[in-house]
């Protein structure tokens, strides 16, 4: 199994970034760089073109260029691809971050579109309908201008563009290929009930971080897997999907960020 990843920081490797899309890698750069003043960070970028094939391909990153077990902090559907991979391998994961995590019942999931396409000015509203309703067959250029208008109504109060404490480096980069050939897969896992019984199954710390804006409704990450043992779940004010990338809340999550990765004692400095 091929993997491919970045390195942040000095070994040892002992947090790895799981970045969302699914094709959208690269965008969990700048937290990763964050991460790296304490210590080594790996950002894996997934390519495989199925769900069990980006777990294992995630596995195996972690596995030959960490030092696991190892902290995941996993963004939008990364935090969905941390989730069961630490399901599958549990030696691997210690403590999961979950970032705007997608909601893992499909009755959450009813409203985000809409909510997201009534963020936003009416021209770009009519845009978006157009590029979602060939989302499965659109370009890297047309999705990446689907994220960018998602991106625009999941934001709070967004820094501008080109800062360099919100832009990944080098850019993020839509794989539409990728995303055509997983994200179907991954959303018939939440419909099927699977996706849940999969999380339900961790026995590590999970700690959900999750903006108060995000359309991501908060309730169906909290609410299903309620019943884990040591969940936390800590609601970001003023905060959308990104939280690395509010003006408001940036500061506020990478405090909580070191906190729930046992880091507490001397936060990171942003």
């Amino acid at each position: 199994m091929g993997y491919s990843h970045r390195r942040h920081g000095a070994a040892p490797y002992r947090i790895a970034v799981v970045h969302g899309g699914p094709g959208a890698a690269g965008e969990m750069a700048p937290v990763a760089r964050v991460l790296s003043r304490r210590g080594g960070v790996l950002e894996p970028l997934q390519t495989a073109l199925s769900v069990e094939g980006q777990i294992a391909e995630l596995a195996d990153c972690l596995r030959r260029a960490a030092s696991p077990p190892v902290a995941c902090v996993g963004h939008s559907w990364g935090a969905w691809l941390a989730v069961l991979t630490a399901a599958r391998h549990p030696d691997l994961v210690n403590r999961l971050v979950l970032v705007g995590s997608g909601p893992f019942e499909e009755r959450y999931a009813a409203g985000m579109t809409q909510t997201r396409l009534d963020r936003l000015p009416a021209g770009e509203r009519l845009e978006a309908h157009g590029l979602l309703a060939r989302a499965e067959a659109l370009d890297d250029a047309g999705l990446a201008r689907l994220g960018a208008l998602f991106a625009r109504a999941d934001a709070y109060d967004p820094l501008p563009p080109g800062d360099e404490n919100a832009d990944a480096m080098p850019p993020t980069n839509a794989q539409a290929a990728i995303f055509a050939a997983v994200w179907p897969e991954a959303a018939a896992l939440r419909r099927s009930g699977e996706l849940l019984r999969r999380a339900r199954s961790l026995r590590c710390p999970v700690i959900v971080l999750h903006g108060d804006h995000d359309p991501h409704p908060v309730a169906g990450v909290r609410e299903p897997l309620s019943g884990l043992p040591g969940l936390r779940c800590l609601v970001l004010p003023r905060c959308g999907h990104t939280p690395w990338r509010e003006r408001q809340a940036r500061e506020p999550f990478f405090r909580a960020l070191a906190a729930a990765l046992g880091a507490d004692d001397a936060p990171v400095k942003v």
